[in-house]
């Protein structure tokens, strides 16, 4: 571990942990043995907690034939691992701070990570993943870029210098965190993920957004939804680099990135989508 890394963690820790409710969301969602009936009640001990969840639900974004008026009818029509999902969505995005000393913009930053979450997640569904699984790609893209989020909380100055590298220069904002504080958010957001007790799976394709993984489609699907909401302009997070799909990618997906982009229709629907959930 770099000393960088050894400080960074001190950061980490000092980020607001999630509900207990969240924690125990998790757990049972982890446990083969756990029934939907105590997954049910531990959401609904958390009255913040089921409104945003069933106001989610009832929106747009999962376009249901009928209102859904509980948990325990969420669960039989979209699962529980959705139902886990949305619950780490909903508390992730309560952590976020809009006033820090970054000048770091978290409500354009929350559009983007929404925005690679709702195409993430529709990669994933386009490669034959079943609704199921599909929503841990949401989580995936919503969290891909969380590791700023500390930087702007705990080291603001180096983070808004980071910022102007990038836009000055047009380097990906990556590589300028790595040169001015020696950790970049990748790595950032990984810590974070293990902190808050998610799956290996979702901190690694944390750590590896800005990679091709051979074979892990779920890293994969996070890399080019995160470059279509960059090249389609939807909300933000500060880095100004768009990276073409590579051989392997478009390989996978069939088609080069903007031939991605058409195939997946009017961006504008993807954009409501995103709206909905932050008004969530």
């Amino acid at each position: 571990m770099t000393d960088a890394e050894a400080k960074f963690i001190t950061y980490v820790e000092r980020m607001p942990a999630f509900p207990k409710s969240v924690h125990k969301v998790i757990q049972l969602a982890a446990n083969v043995d756990s029934s939907a009936k105590d997954m049910v009640a531990v959401i609904e001990s958390d009255p913040v907690m089921t409104i945003k969840i069933l106001k989610v639900i009832n929106s747009a974004f999962y376009s249901l034939p009928q209102k859904i008026t509980s948990i325990q009818r969420a669960l039989v029509h979209i699962g529980m691992n959705t139902i886990k999902n949305l619950a780490l969505s909903v508390a992730a995005i309560g952590v976020l701070n809009p006033h820090n000393k970054a000048e770091f913009d978290t409500g354009l930053f929350l559009e983007h990570s929404l925005a690679v979450a709702v195409l993430s997640k529709k990669l994933a569904e386009r490669m034959g993943v079943p609704l199921m699984y599909s929503s841990d790609y949401f989580v995936a893209g919503l969290l891909h870029d969380f590791g700023k989020i500390v930087f702007a909380e705990f080291m603001p100055h180096e983070f808004k210098l980071a910022l102007q590298q990038s836009k000055e220069h047009q380097i990906d904002l990556h590589l300028a965190e790595l040169e001015i504080m020696g950790i970049n958010h990748a790595q950032a957001g990984r810590m974070l993920a293990l902190k808050w007790e998610l799956a290996e799976n979702l901190a690694n394709a944390i750590d590896l957004h800005h990679s091709v993984a051979q074979g892990d489609l779920l890293v994969n699907c996070v890399f080019a939804a995160n470059q279509i909401a960059k090249k389609c302009h939807i909300g933000s997070a500060g880095n100004p680099i768009i990276d073409a799909l590579p051989a392997e990618l478009i390989s996978l997906f069939g088609m080069s990135l903007d031939e991605l982009i058409i195939s997946l229709g009017d961006m504008s629907l993807i954009k409501a989508e995103v709206q909905q959930f932050m008004q969530a």
